[in-house]
Parts: C-alpha cells; structure tokens; sequence
C-alpha cells in the first residue's frame, strides 16, 4: 500500500475538530470546552516569554525562577512550571499538571500526566490520559504524537501509525512525530512507504538517519522513542516492536537516496 493511501485513509477515518480562531498561547493545548478567563498582563507576557526563552536555551533553573515570581493563580505560570519540573525530575511536577485539570489547559495537564505516568511505566494510566488530552485537543500535534508512542509501546502499531500520521499533518514543522513515523516504517519492513513519505516531505539525509537509528533502538527496546518536548522538557516511554532486517533497511535507504537532496 502506498503512503498516499495511508494518508487518505487516515483523513477518511479522522474526525479532527478545531477552530483556527481560537488561539492559545504557543506550546500549549487548550481545553476546547473553557477559555482562559485571565489572559496574563502584558508584564507577565513578556515574562512568560523570557522563562520560555530560557527553558529552550536550557537554563531551567532560571527560567523556573522567573516563573515563581509571577500569580501562581494563572493556568499558564503552572504549566510552565511543570514541564520544567518533570524535565528536571522534581515531583512537584506531577500536583502541578493535576491542578490544571478542569482549567483551560486541562488537555496540557492530562498530556503532562500522561508523561509522568509514561516514564514511570504505567503504559495504562499513560494512555488512559493521553486519550482524554487528544479528545479535548484533537488537532495538538505533540498530543496525537506521545499517544503513538504509547500505542507503539503496547504494539498498538496500527494505532501508533495512526496518530503518527495524524500529527505529521497537523503540524509538518515539527520533525518529531514524522521521525517517529518513517521509524515505524522501517520496523515493520515497510521500505516503499519510507521512500514515499521522504519524498512527499522532502526529509533530510539527517532525518532518516535519525529514524533508522530509532528504528535499531526499538529493536534492541535500549532507548525508547521519545515523547514531545515543551518549554525545555522530555520524556520518554518504553517501547518494543519488530524490527526490519538490515536487508530490508539498507533496501529502503536505497530507495530513500534518490529522494535526498545532498
């Protein structure tokens, strides 16, 4: 079968709701039923985005700084201060993200549970939560990946290609989920497809060494796949699946250079 029937089939089966209008701050999901009543002061925008800033640059123990200067009232302060707290393995982390539940964020804070309970290896509670953060932010990107990684941890593979493929086209900016997906590919032999999503999204030679050395890790179940990165923080889920042969890869490198610009 070929990526572009994939992709069609995906779409058919798809029922994606969202409204273009309804922004929310970068880097955050949005409960699709509430609306933040409180937008931050201009003052504490420019905060926010220092911290941001900052947490990207790696410097998370400042930008944590700068939060705990602002309302801890504010849904956005503590979602910031979350993720920063689970990328630097605090457990204040995990009250944080419960505390956004029933809020605007409440798909950011059942995606930030989901995460914790990932790297904990609660695989059950991981889905259970990434499932209720996908159906209040069904077109968040970074949503729709982590649930694929924990599909393809419980060898949900037509599920986890699923999500892949649905984040791929909701957000074609962001590498990770399309690396996850050609890796997919390469797992379960499917050398044609790769070729044919490398071409369709012109990926670099960078890009698909990346997922054929995800592809080895989940051979080897060593270095999972990772989950989406906010503000600073990852995580990663376990992960096992089969792997294609080194034939089978090396074939579908060999098809994948011709679509590599040098």
């Amino acid at each position: 079968m070929k990526l572009a029937t994939v992709f069609c089939s995906a779409l058919c089966a798809a029922v994606l709701t969202g409204c273009a209008s309804n922004q929310v701050m970068p880097g955050y999901a949005a409960d699709s039923g509430k609306a933040c009543a409180n937008k931050p002061s201009q003052e504490q925008e420019l905060a926010l985005n220092l911290a941001k800033e900052m947490a990207d640059e790696g410097r998370l123990y400042a930008a944590l700084a700068n939060l705990q200067g602002l309302p801890q009232s504010s849904p956005e302060v503590r979602l910031r201060q979350a993720r920063i707290m689970r990328s630097i393995g605090r457990g204040e982390a995990q009250a944080l993200y419960q505390s956004l539940i029933g809020t605007c964020l409440s798909a950011a804070g059942e995606q930030g549970l989901g995460q914790l309970a990932a790297a904990r290896g609660d695989q059950v509670e991981a889905m259970q939560r990434l499932e209720r953060a996908a159906a209040l932010a069904p077109t968040d990107a970074k949503i729709r990946n982590d649930l694929g990684v924990v599909y393809l941890t419980q060898k949900r593979t037509d599920d986890a290609r699923f999500e892949f493929l649905t984040a791929v086209e909701l957000s074609q900016s962001d590498s990770l989920p399309t690396t996850n997906l050609l890796a997919l590919l390469f797992v379960e032999n499917k050398s044609q497809q790769a070729a044919d999503l490398v071409s369709r999204l012109h990926l670099s030679a960078a890009q698909v060494r990346e997922a054929l050395q995800r592809s080895e890790q989940l051979k080897s179940a060593a270095t999972p796949l990772p989950l989406a990165t906010q503000d600073g923080a990852s995580d990663s889920t376990g992960g096992s699946a089969a792997v294609a042969s080194v034939g089978v890869i090396g074939e579908a490198v060999s098809l994948i250079q011709q679509d590599i610009q040098p």
